[in-house]
């Protein structure tokens, strides 16, 4: 029943009456959440509610199967849901991420969409409803964990693997480009022995390589879905064989290793598994911090810093000083990463929050793992286009650098032994001499033989230096 006004309509839930407005595909419990929850501009995102339309879409043809849900009911439920998936309803799904801690209000959100649609396709009024029939064998407190680990899963394997990847492609060929460049390898930000640019770069790109297979060791816990657990975890008003079923579509669908699982208990009551992930992605996030550090200490300047590197001029860097460039993109995968961590630091608060048989913080929980893979896939695309790729190494000022560093002496200290070596450094540091000149004046070492011990490219392999030839 549509108002004097046209601008809203009657629906009914199990409340009572409740003004919708007049173009919304959502009914009562959604607009009641909507007008309980005005808290933040924050909403289930394209992630989340991909997951839900699947989800919707799997347990239909699961109870149409077990001959639970007439078919034609079910075919209604999963044209509408797949809608869902695709993203063509996202604008009617207004629920602010702080709601009820189970996230019932989204989870209705999507049984009221759907059996919208499903109306709208068979030209009937309310052909299917959304608890008995969308929402037939689930709960709430089973969909969206069962949610947050598909949304997770594919967030990571579609965007963040494939982010990685390219990322480590970009740091490997340029650790190639740069492997006969030395340059002074720095500890505490001092000046150490030197090291390879290529050798740099294959660090970093060690630390995604090990990061991607951190979280890949998370998958078999995240691809266990409570779909299945209903209320408390004891099923009730599931089939038996529904959650395993509904499982094994999605997995289908997906392409994803997904089963039901093992403990509805520990599924439902827990998020655990989100907070093991979510660790693996703050372990990420801080290995690029450290990268884009890097980046920037090496590119500071050009002047008054280390300058080892030149990073892609992208914009002006200064709305007063004319000619400055800053490290732009290092900086915003600095941002993404404490973003990250942030989130983290948010998931491990929701963990603790699982009283007795159901997390209750489910949504904020659910949006900030997602929020986290999203980040760290797009600003490692960015780092690896805009940054790796492109910087260019100021090889003239490094070799002079490395010439000069007293810590080469180090080279020595098996031949002339550590005290002698201390002297020698201090002295090139004060009188801004070569390490060479001082050991010839000082050792009995030939300048020869001083040559093969301080070369600055046999240094990077390590070893000990003896004195023969």
């Amino acid at each position: 029943m549509t108002s004097d006004s046209a601008k809203t309509r009657v629906e009914r839930d199990s409340m009572g009456e409740m003004h919708v407005p007049a173009g919304a595909m959502y009914g009562a419990t959604t607009a009641r959440a909507v007008e309980n929850f005005p808290i933040s501009e924050l909403r289930y995102t394209r992630q989340m509610i991909r997951a839900l339309g699947l989800i919707k879409k799997a347990a239909a043809q699961a109870n149409a199967d077990l001959g639970l849900l007439d078919q034609t009911k079910a075919n209604l439920i999963r044209e509408a849901a797949q809608e869902v998936a695709d993203g063509e309803w996202d604008e009617h799904f207004p629920i602010d991420i702080f709601q009820t801690g189970s996230g019932t209000s989204t989870n209705m959100n999507a049984n009221e969409v759907i059996a919208y649609r499903a109306a709208q396709i068979a030209g009937t009024e309310r052909p299917v409803h959304p608890n008995d029939d969308v929402n037939m064998g689930q709960s709430s407190n089973d969909v969206i964990p069962a949610s947050i680990h598909l949304s997770t899963a594919l967030a990571i394997t579609e965007l963040l693997f494939p982010a990685m990847e390219h990322l480590i492609s970009a740091l490997d060929r340029k650790a190639a480009e740069t492997a006969e460049i030395v340059k002074m390898g720095r500890t505490h930000l001092m000046d150490a022995m030197p090291v390879t640019m290529g050798q740099v770069v294959a660090g970093w790109s060690a630390q995604v390589r090990q990061s991607r297979d951190r979280i890949k060791a998370t998958m078999p816990r995240l691809g266990q879905l409570a779909i299945g657990g209903t209320a408390v975890g004891t099923g009730i008003n599931a089939h038996p064989e529904f959650g395993s079923r509904v499982a094994a579509y999605l997995a289908k669908e997906t392409g994803l290793d997904l089963r039901e699982a093992d403990n509805h208990f520990e599924a439902q009551a827990t998020q655990d598994t989100a907070v093991e992930v979510s660790g693996q992605l703050k372990t990420y996030a801080s290995g690029l911090m450290k990268v884009a550090n890097d980046l920037r200490w090496m590119n500071s300047g050009p002047q008054g810093g280390i300058g080892e590197i030149k990073l892609p001029a992208l914009q002006p860097g200064s709305s007063i000083m004319p000619g400055k460039v800053n490290p732009v993109i290092p900086e915003a995968t600095m941002m993404v990463a404490a973003q990250v961590i942030g989130n983290d630091a948010t998931i491990t608060t929701g963990a603790h929050h699982g009283n007795f048989e159901l997390n209750v913080m489910l949504p904020i929980i659910g949006y900030n793992l997602v929020q986290s893979a999203e980040l760290l896939a797009s600003s490692s695309r960015v780092l690896a286009d805009k940054a790796i790729a492109g910087f260019e190494v100021n090889e003239a000022a490094i070799a002079d650098v490395v010439e000069k560093n007293p810590i080469m002496v180090t080279a020595l200290n098996a031949i002339i032994g550590y005290e002698k070596g201390a002297e020698i450094a201090k002295r090139a540091y004060a009188e801004d001499r070569r390490v060479k000149d001082l050991a010839l004046e000082l050792t009995d070492l030939s300048e020869e033989e001083l040559d093969r011990l301080l070369d600055a490219k046999d240094l990077t392999t390590g070893g000990i230096r003896g004195g023969g030839a």
